[in-house]
Order: structure tokens, then sequence, then C-alpha cells
């Protein structure tokens, strides 16, 4: 079958491995009919400062967000044709196949594209996230980054009745995408002092709640700035081994609580994706919405340079395995 191995810094090539096998009771085989690149897979992998000892990368490492359909089945309750989501082992779902127990299976409807399915594994890992905010009705939310995480916490935030919502980013371009789910205003920061925008939003007043989806070292410290005394900080960002910055006094002075929050280091590592498939399926939140692009896979090197450079517009891609 074919797979993509990330050779080298920025290098990923499209080679050919074996097919995975059943082997144990309870395993299931997964055609991949759609997968897409997340933001967590540009800068802790592919674009990383990685030394040399780490390359090649395992072969299908680091996509994780893959949807399709089951062939070949050891496990009773998965019968061939039975649509999912699949959480790979390692990772390393850049293939045409991967072998996965039910316990890393989510079941989808019959009704709609896998395209846009495929968008509810890492946006279901945000409503892990946003769960640790409470209740939003009345609150005052920022989201520091507008990629597919920071739109999914937009979302969210939106339809719990959150009082103002405000989308911050590099982009004008993301910027206008939160405003079209549900973002009541934005800070572009490229052009933009974040800090004292955030001020005048909020009448000199911050933010109840204030979420880190940057990616950016220095993206905690902005939270932390911007959050009200006694307000929330809720990290969702992962940044390599790049030293972050963090004002610990700041933080302190404010009595502000901060969240760590990282599903796959739960003992339930798609409890919330299975709730957000759900949740779609009867029509509360879309995460297809956050689909831009669309390619092959065959084009996956492509695409992650899109991704990378944040050409054309681009937020989610949904990548077909013919």
């Amino acid at each position: 079958m074919k797979a993509a191995q990330i050779v080298g810094r920025k290098d990923m090539r499209m080679i050919d491995v074996p097919d995975p096998e059943l082997v144990d009771d309870g395993d299931v085989k997964v055609k991949i009919d759609y997968m897409s690149v997340c933001g967590s897979d540009i800068y802790l992998e592919y674009d990383a400062n990685l030394t040399e000892e780490h390359y090649p990368l395992a072969p299908g490492k680091p996509v994780h967000e893959c949807a399709g359909t089951v062939v070949e089945s050891l496990d009773p309750d998965y019968k061939d044709g039975q649509r999912v989501i699949v959480i790979p082992e390692e990772a390393a779902g850049a293939s045409e196949f991967v072998v996965q127990k039910a316990d890393k299976l989510i079941r989808l409807p019959d009704w709609g594209g896998l395209d846009e399915w495929v968008m509810c594994q890492h946006s279901g890992t945000a409503l892990y996230s946003a769960k640790k905010w409470g209740n939003a009705v009345g609150k005052r939310v920022a989201v520091l980054g507008q990629g597919g995480i920071g739109l999914s916490f937009t979302m969210f935030a939106s339809k719990q009745g959150a009082a103002q919502i405000v989308g911050i980013d590099l982009e004008e371009y993301r910027c206008e995408k939160a405003l079209e789910l549900g973002a009541t205003g934005t800070i572009n920061a490229s052009t933009d002092d974040v800090v004292e925008a955030a001020a005048a939003l909020t009448d000199g007043q911050l933010f109840d709640v204030v979420v880190d989806a940057s990616g950016n070292p220095e993206g905690l410290d902005t939270c932390v700035a911007i959050a009200r005394p006694l307000g929330q900080v809720i990290s969702f960002s992962l940044t390599g081994d790049e030293p972050v910055s963090f004002k610990h006094l700041t933080w302190m002075g404010k009595n502000l609580q901060l969240n760590a929050t990282v599903i796959a280091a739960t003992d339930q590592p798609v409890k919330e994706i299975r709730e957000l498939v759900e949740l779609r399926d009867r029509g509360w939140v879309d995460p297809g919405l956050l689909k831009t692009h669309e390619t092959t896979f065959d084009n996956l090197p492509e695409a992650y340079e899109q991704y990378r450079k944040r050409e054309d517009g681009v937020i989610k891609i949904a990548i077909k395995v013919p």
C-alpha cells in the first residue's frame, strides 16, 4: 500500500509499505478514505528542528485525523462497510489502510461525506478543552489563534451563548472566518496591539476566559495579559521543545485559573470526539464548515506546504485517498 514518510525537515515522500494485517481478536482494518492536516503535524514534526537521528519518521506519521470504511474485522461489533473516524496508533495514519481496535474507532452516520465528518476528530479534541470553561452564557471569551482548532472554540462559545467572542489571529482571512462562525469581534495581531485592542473591545474589563490555540511560545503570555483578574486561561497549544514565554508575576497578581488540556493524555481520549459526532448528527454544530480545500493523497506533501505557508485562505484540507 501507499504511505507517506517524512525523511527530513519539510521533506515528505510517498513510499510503498506492506498492508497491515489483522492479528488479534478485536482488530479492525479500515480503508482510509479521507485524512486532514493538523497544525501540530507541522510545527511538531514536519517543520520541526529535529536532529538527524530522528529521520526518517515512521511511515504514516504524523497524520492522526482520519476517516474511512471497515473492510475486514475480527470485532463482531464492526462489520464491513461501517464508516468510522479512526485514531491511528502512534499517529501514523498517512497510509491507505490502518488496523485499530474499537477503543480508537468512532462510528459515523451513513449521511454526509467523510471529507466533512473527518473534521470532527480535531474539533472533538477542542470540545474536551472547552468543557473547562463551564457555563459560557454571559461570559467574555477570547480565542488566540483562528486555525481549525481556534475556530472550533469560537463555534462552541457561540453555540453555548457567550456574551462576547473575540477571535485573534495574524491572518485577516482567518479573522473573517471567525466572524462567519460566531465571533462578535476580531483582533488582527499582525496590525493591532492585542492588549490595547482587547481593552478597547471590553471597555477595559478584559476577558473572563482566554483560550490559547496559537501554537506560539509567546501565546500563553498574551493570554495572561488579556485575561481579567480572577479570570481563566485554557491552554490547548503544543509548542514542541521551545521555551515558553510566561510572566509568572502577572499570572499570580491576577489570581488566574490556568488549565492545560490535552485529551490524548486522559484515560478517555476519544470521548469528546464521539460526543461531537453525535452533536453534528443532530445539527447542533458543524465542524465540516472548517473545510476550505480538498486534494488527493498523492498531493499530501503539497498539502502540508500549503498549510505551513497558509496559502490560498487555507484552514482545513480534506485529503482523499483513492
